[in-house]
Parts: C-alpha cells; structure tokens; sequence
C-alpha cells in the first residue's frame, strides 16, 4: 500500500508536549538555581498540574490519536512488540512507546502533587502543605526530589529512544510533533476541536488559577 501524508497529531497535544518540555526545563533550573527563583519553581509547578489535568481529560475526549484507549495496550502486546513480533506500523505510539507515555505522565503527576504538599524548611512551602503534619511535609520534599530523579532517568531514555527510532528506524517522531503529519499506510485518525477542547482547556486553567490563588 501506497504511503500518503496524513494528520497524527493535533494542535492542542503538540502545544502541550512542547510547553510540558519547557516547563521541565524551567522547573528544573528553577531549582538549581534556588532562593528566590523558587517562587518561580512553584509557579511552574501549577501551570503544569493545568496541563497535566487537560492531557488527562483530552485522553478521554480528544482526537482519536490523543485517546489512551486507542494507544495502549495489553502486556502480550508490548511483548510481542519489544520481541520484535509486532512488525505493523504505528500512526502514534507503538506499545513500548506508550507505556513510556504513561509512566512520564504519572511520575511528573506524582511530582506535582508532592510538590503541592512539600516543604523546604527555608524559604517555600505548596499550597496544600498546611493540610498535613510538619514530617509529613518533609517526607513529601524527600519523596518529590527522589521522583524527580526518576524522571530525569526517564526523560533519558525517552530521548533515546527519540533517537534510535529517528536515526535507524527512518521515523520522523520530532517532526510529526512539530507539525502534527507523517507518511502512513493507515488511515488518518479523526481530530477533534470545538467544546471538548474548550472543556478540557477551561478545566486545565481553572486549576492552575486555582493554586495560583492558593
């Protein structure tokens, strides 16, 4: 079958995955750098619990390609992909590369949420850590540093991955991310626009203003 151009990805999961990237970076220096910089560090944190809970429910309602039900899949799945049995061609992700999908969006969850309830002892502490105990706050800094380890370790072998696909495999995944279209033998997914992204985007912002206002 003749492969043509079509549309994978939609504007709105592009416009995430690039201001989730950034928002890593910042968050990331923002940290290193520390003092008052970690105002900053919080601020970027609330933003990406907004986009964290709009990629949530775009899962659910969004484009075709976007949806978890249509890019995840069954252990005998993944294995038969990681074994080297699965030779189809994937619009989006392939299985391994889902799972990588959903273990990135759960840690950087999880970062968030600690993060929302930790406290450094010096200078900042979330907006949610007056609900629990002092111990409690500190083990929830502990636990927020230890997952952004863990991320970090993800974060590089996802780019590894980025790259054997791009460079020994001739999948051009940067560029469909930038401009949302590739060459397929499979029919294009069906985008989505209108009130479920209004919905999705409406809930992202409101609570990220929310924390903001916290």
């Amino acid at each position: 079958m003749q492969k043509k151009i079509v549309t994978v990805w939609d504007l709105s999961t592009r416009l995430f995955h690039w201001l989730l990237v950034v928002l890593f970076g910042l968050s990331w220096l923002s940290a290193e750098l520390g003092g008052n910089w970690m105002i900053w560090h919080t601020r970027f944190g609330f933003v990406t619990a907004g986009l964290i809970l709009f990629r949530i429910i775009w899962g659910f309602v969004g484009s075709e390609s976007s949806r978890f039900t249509q890019f995840i899949k069954g252990p005998r799945k993944v294995l038969a992909y990681l074994k080297g049995e699965d030779q189809k061609e994937y619009n989006t992700h392939n299985p391994a590369g889902a799972l990588s999908v959903i273990a990135l969006l759960g840690l950087i969850s999880l970062q968030v949420v600690t993060g929302l309830f930790s406290n450094d002892d010096i200078f900042i502490e979330g907006p949610l850590a007056y609900l629990i105990s002092y111990d409690a706050q500190l083990e929830m800094t502990e636990l927020h540093e230890m997952v952004f380890n863990l991320l970090i370790l993800f974060v590089a072998l996802h780019l590894a991955a980025i790259v054997w696909y791009q460079r020994f495999k001739g999948e051009k995944l940067v560029q469909a991310m930038l401009h949302g279209r590739k060459e397929s033998e499979e029919e294009a997914p069906k985008i989505r626009s209108g009130l479920p992204l209004f919905v999705a985007i409406l809930v992202g912002a409101a609570v990220s203003a929310l924390l903001f206002w916290i």
